[in-house]
């Protein structure tokens, strides 16, 4: 009964919201998670006939399943993503997810390193090894652009400008975005792709991956977690560290040292700027400064 819907639901994901293949599968298994839900409790209805109170049923379901409150939230938002286009498709007349409320998350913000604790890091990468001189260029790069895992794992080398300090990026969704490096990381992707790069023999499909493995494969991301973890072992570091640690670092370091906003969002390939806000907390003297500096009432005090 649903099928068709799915169908339609995935072709609207696919080409009006251009999302990437695990973006879909994530959502389809949102809405294939409420019909299990339908089909257990032998409630044979349409997406039309779906009503808030079957809804409520459903994510009192989910919880009794064992899901975490972020899962159910994950969940509660695919469904929420199906309707708006049953919405559009005019599937249904009223939205049945308008009114329906998800758990209450607690926001906790990642550990932040400072420059200092970065340095660190990649100052305990034994350069003496091949693998060395790359990952220093990996870290160089993630800390100098903000990359996300996936986005640092599928760089290519036909995106690199670093003659006039860009790299372009294709982020979530198949976005691109130009994001300006810096200097240490230029030196170093050059040291890596000239002087490394060069006596691996680069497996067919993985000739324009610029960080490659000694078998000349693309890295995985899992491979960029255990690297870091290593090495902020060594450096004696016992915060709670991932690479997407170096990218919160990035944009708060930028931030607390007065980079506009809208920038930031820029740089990190955000679509929204509510989620650059989550990355930016700010310590206190840094917002009291701001406001001494740029409201009117707080200027001369």
């Amino acid at each position: 009964m649903w099928s068709p819907y799915k169908k339609g639901f995935k072709a609207y994901l696919q080409l009006e919201k251009s999302l990437s293949d695990h973006s879909v599968e994530a959502y389809l298994r949102d809405v294939e998670k409420l019909t299990e839900f339908l089909l257990a409790t032998e409630q044979k209805i349409s997406p039309s006939e779906v009503e808030l109170k079957t809804l409520q049923q459903f994510v009192k379901w989910i919880g009794e399943l064992g899901m975490t409150a972020t899962s159910q939230a994950r969940i509660i938002s695919g469904i929420k993503g199906f309707y708006k286009y049953c919405l559009i498709e005019n599937i249904v007349t009223a939205d049945p997810t308008a009114l329906l409320e998800a758990p209450k998350l607690k926001r906790t913000l990642p550990d932040v390193l400072s420059f200092n604790e970065i340095e660190n890091i990649i100052a305990a990468i034994d350069q003496s090894k091949p693998e060395g001189g790359r990952n220093k260029a990996i870290l160089e790069t993630m800390y100098s652009c903000g990359l996300r895992v996936t986005e640092v794992v599928n760089l290519q080398i036909s995106c690199l400008y670093l003659d006039v300090g860009f790299i372009r990026v294709i982020g979530k969704g198949n976005k691109e975005r130009l994001v300006p490096i810096g200097g240490d990381a230029v030196k170093y992707i050059k040291i890596y792709k000239d002087n490394i790069r060069v006596h691996v023999p680069v497996k067919k499909g993985c000739e324009d991956i610029l960080f490659v493995n000694k078998r000349g494969g693309q890295l995985s991301r899992i491979m960029i977690f255990y690297i870091i973890k290593d090495l902020a072992l060594k450096a004696g570091i016992t915060k709670n560290i991932s690479p997407h640690t170096f990218r919160h670092s990035f944009a708060t370091h930028l931030v607390e040292g007065g980079a506009d906003l809208r920038a930031v969002q820029e740089m990190l390939g955000h679509e929204s700027i509510t989620t650059t806000e989550i990355y930016t907390h700010l310590d206190r003297d840094f917002l009291r400064s701001t406001l001494q500096q740029f409201h009117p009432a707080y200027k001369g005090q």
